[in-house]
């Protein structure tokens, strides 16, 4: 039987609707700015088209968001010494740092995201994963284990395009191995998935095995990120919201305002009124245009001047109309506002307020919205990265997946302890944390070795390795009030 696939969702292994692509799909033209063309009807009565006057706010609130919740600086350090440096090799080479707050901002307008590592010519690299490309095989569970991932290709064959498709198949057998499944197909229309074909079509997929299974792994292969809240347009689905998916309304009457202030002001250019013969065009001769008894007293390059025939009383006459900058302006205001809300960000992030700008610290002492939405974004970013991590360490345990056979790290990757420390120094003091953190070891409640992980960025290790030289270091104490014996064998209590 030949395998032929409309859509992706058609696969029986993938239980989840294709509504939510279609969803996903509409969040992705908003972020695009792929809005399409607004049609009208000019003075004449002939239907027009031109580009929508648009204002790109999923982008501008996607880029806000991914900058407060994660930078550059952020460190991750795990267990033991050599687990860490292991880790961090990987993320180094995969500039994971860099990389993570741009994905993070694709994630956040399209409502998810996923990273899976793998291994490539001995070395673990890191797959970034948009929402339209991961399909949980399984929509009634909060985790996702099981997930198919489609990436495609388009190559030119013989004049035209082709494209191609790879699924990959995440799933897990009834004896607790996991078994990860490569199925490549090929269509002649962008619109359809298409007839399997042999892996080794695409030279990119040569040595490709068709079928792998992996022993002794407890997590997936891949880490999934989902914005938090919950999924109100359709309640069985694991698949996280995108900023456009409640405030699509909004959004279209931002850039309806937009729209129309920006005609306004374009015809809101000055026009006056003139006889036209005051207009009237030199007679020609030859070659050359011979300016007639009474030649135009206006340039010929004005375009704010309008004809008027049959008045022989007419006289100029402005006709220019005032710009309703201040009306615009407030209507903005106000549907900007509510996009605010609806996405939970802080009124005056895209507005200005009575108090104007807020400080980091005002923010945090405030509990405003930002920094509550924020810390939401959080839980689900700091749960992504530990995801990975065990990812990580999951697939450097599978000897078989490298080309010498061993395995480059062997433990059990859920027991492991993993740091993150965000460096959001945009919302926390760091001197106010040190202060605190010190006071919390002097009363007893935080452990020296806590305090150098958390302020000082150390893995346990590390920590450990400080409190040990700390310890060499202090001279041992002498009691002045010790008795002491003498050489003769008396002692001496020191002062009466």
């Amino acid at each position: 039987m030949v395998n032929e696939l409309t859509s992706i969702t058609d696969d029986p292994r993938i239980s989840i609707s294709s509504d939510e692509y279609e969803r996903i799909a509409v969040a992705e033209q908003y972020y695009r700015d792929d809005l399409g063309k607004v049609k009208y009807k000019n003075s004449y009565g002939n239907q027009q088209t031109r580009d929508l006057m648009s204002i790109n706010v999923t982008k501008m609130a996607a880029r806000r968001l991914s900058s407060i919740i994660f930078n550059e600086q952020c460190t991750v350090t795990v267990a033991d010494d050599q687990t860490n440096e292991l880790v961090n090799e990987v993320f180094k080479n995969n500039d994971f740092f860099n990389q993570y707050e741009e994905k993070l901002e694709e994630s956040i307008a399209l409502g998810g995201g996923a990273i899976r590592p793998y291994v490539d010519n001995g070395e673990i690299k890191l797959a970034w994963i948009n929402a339209n490309q991961f399909y949980p095989l399984h929509s009634n569970k909060n985790e996702i284990d099981e997930a198919a991932i489609a990436s495609q290709t388009t190559v030119t064959e013989n004049g035209s395009n082709a494209y191609y498709t790879l699924l990959e198949f995440h799933q897990w057998n009834d004896d607790g191995s996991y078994h990860i499944t490569n199925e490549l197909y090929r269509s002649d229309s962008a619109n359809s998935v298409g007839v399997q074909v042999p892996l080794d079509s695409l030279d990119e997929y040569q040595g490709l095995q068709p079928e792998v299974t992996l022993t002794g792994l407890k997590s997936p292969l891949f880490a999934y990120f989902k914005t938090p809240g919950a999924n109100n347009k359709r309640l069985d689905s694991p698949l996280g919201l995108g900023l456009v998916d409640n405030s699509k309304k909004i959004i279209d009457a931002i850039n309806q305002t937009h729209d129309s202030f920006y005609w306004e002001v374009k015809m809101g250019q000055r026009r006056v009124v003139v006889p036209a013969e005051m207009l009237r065009p030199g007679a020609s001769y030859g070659n050359n245009e011979v300016d007639q008894l009474r030649p135009p007293v206006f340039d010929d390059d004005e375009n704010v001047f309008v004809q008027m025939y049959g008045d022989d009383e007419m006289k100029i006459t402005d006709l220019t109309t005032p710009i309703r900058n201040d009306q615009y302006q407030q209507t903005m205001d106000f549907f900007l506002s509510e996009f605010e809300n609806a996405i939970g960000l802080s009124q005056g992030t895209f507005t200005s307020t009575p108090s104007g700008i807020q400080t980091a610290t005002e923010v945090v002492s405030n509990n405003s919205m930002t920094y509550q939405t924020r810390s939401s974004y959080l839980t689900q970013v700091d749960k992504q990265i530990k995801a990975l991590v065990v990812a990580i360490l999951e697939l450097m345990e599978c000897g078989q997946l490298f080309t010498d056979g061993k395995a480059r790290w062997t433990g059990d990757p859920e027991s492991v302890d993993i740091n993150i420390d965000f460096a959001d120094g945009v919302f926390t003091d760091k001197n106010t944390q040190f202060t605190q953190d010190s006071q919390a070891v002097s009363i007893g409640v935080l452990s020296k070795k806590r305090f150098l992980m958390r302020n000082y960025s150390l893995s346990e290790d590390q920590a450990e390795q400080w409190l040990t030289e700390l310890d060499e270091e202090q001279p041992e104490f002498s009691n002045p009030f010790e008795d002491k014996q003498g050489p003769d064998g008396d002692t001496s209590a020191g002062a009466d």
